[in-house]
């Protein structure tokens, strides 16, 4: 028996494995992964939770490229409204260098804000 084989209707591949030809899939990825937190935290949410759309993306192929978009997005969002809301709080330079302490305390509470709302509308959707 030889221990390659290519279906002529499929274009598919066969290789032996024993006594049985097994095929030779593998999934197609047109992009490289380059998420961070937040394409790994909607990664995990859409494998516990959102199971069929986790396999529809694997399946086409379309994971890594969904997992880069949301990460990118993510970052984007939150340094938008981390601006935003240093803005309405009256969050500067001269507060930074008058008091750190309040300065990174104020800074913290703004971007655990941001980042909360973030993950409710971009990530566990």
């Amino acid at each position: 028996m030889e221990k390659y084989i290519i279906d002529e209707k499929t274009g598919i591949g066969y290789t032996l494995r024993g006594d049985y030809y097994l095929p030779d899939l593998y999934l197609l990825q047109n992009e490289t992964p380059m998420y961070g937190k937040y394409g790994f935290l909607r990664l995990e949410y859409l494998k516990e939770c959102k199971r069929v759309l986790y396999i529809n993306y694997l399946t086409q192929g379309k994971l890594v490229k969904h997992l880069n978009d949301v990460d990118m997005e993510a970052a984007e969002r939150i340094e938008f409204l981390v601006g935003i809301m240093k803005q309405q709080q009256g969050i500067t330079e001269k507060l930074k260098a008058q008091n750190q302490i309040e300065w990174v305390g104020l800074m913290n509470n703004i971007k655990n804000s941001a980042e909360e709302i973030v993950l409710n509308e971009l990530i566990y959707v």
